[in-house]
């Protein structure tokens, strides 16, 4: 690996992370010694990289810092493309549009080789059932989730029970055969999970939900024993 290569590797493994890195950690990641990485990343810094930290505790790289035209390796082309086209095939037409522009803005900025390797790849996603919703019911659920506003649902259980509902929509999980909507429902005072097939009737109330959803998202997993994403991406 050259040098050039190593600090591309190097930016890439401090982006991944949203807390300090130790420095022994990324030269194991990277392959090289201590001393190297502490080159590395001085090296960085005085090219402008906005590296916080020091030995012994730990590096993170701030925003902001902006690398020369994107260069992505043969396995993270691929992982792309792949990640691209599940999302073109099993969400709603918005995302299927912007997974679509987004690999035309890679491949517009990728070398020649690079590019044909990113229009020509072999891996594909099967067709499967698509899960049954409302493209516009998906739009404005994903709004809401981003702006943490509450929603009023008509809903309809499993055991055909109707009944009406706000919620406070936290996360959307995008299974094969079925979406499902995470939030807190004011009528039970919990948390609780929506299929997005059985919603007869959604409407966004202008009003936010009281807390930050990043918190209601720890309690959510804290009750459900679904372990922390982690410090990466």
């Amino acid at each position: 690996m050259s040098r050039t290569e190593r600090l591309l590797d190097l930016i890439q493994i401090l982006r991944r992370h949203r807390y300090p890195v130790s420095g022994a950690s990324l030269a194991q990641e990277l392959g090289v010694s201590l001393r190297t990485v502490y080159r590395d990343i001085a090296l960085l810094q005085a090219q402008g990289a906005d590296i916080e930290g020091e030995a012994g505790i730990g590096y993170v790289l701030r925003p902001g810092f902006l690398l020369p035209p994107l260069m992505f390796s043969e396995d993270e082309i691929e992982s792309i493309v792949l990640g691209a086209r599940w999302v073109a095939d099993r969400t709603d037409s918005q995302l299927r549009h912007a997974a679509q522009n987004a690999l035309a803005k890679i491949a517009a900025v990728l070398p020649a080789e690079l590019r044909n390797q990113l229009e020509s790849s072999g891996l594909l996603i099967p067709p499967g059932q698509v899960a049954k919703s409302n493209d516009m019911d998906l739009v404005a659920i994903r709004k809401a989730v981003r702006l943490e506003q509450k929603l009023h649902l008509n809903y309809l259980d499993l055991k055909d029970n109707q009944s009406r509902r706000i919620i406070w929509p936290l996360a959307l999980g995008f299974f094969d055969q079925v979406r499902i909507l995470v939030a807190w429902c004011e009528l039970r005072q919990d948390f609780r999970h929506f299929r997005t097939d059985r919603i007869i009737e959604l409407r966004k109330l202008d009003t936010r939900y009281p807390k930050r959803r990043q918190t209601l998202l720890k309690q959510w997993r804290a009750v459900n024993n679904i372990p922390e994403p982690g410090n990466h991406y």
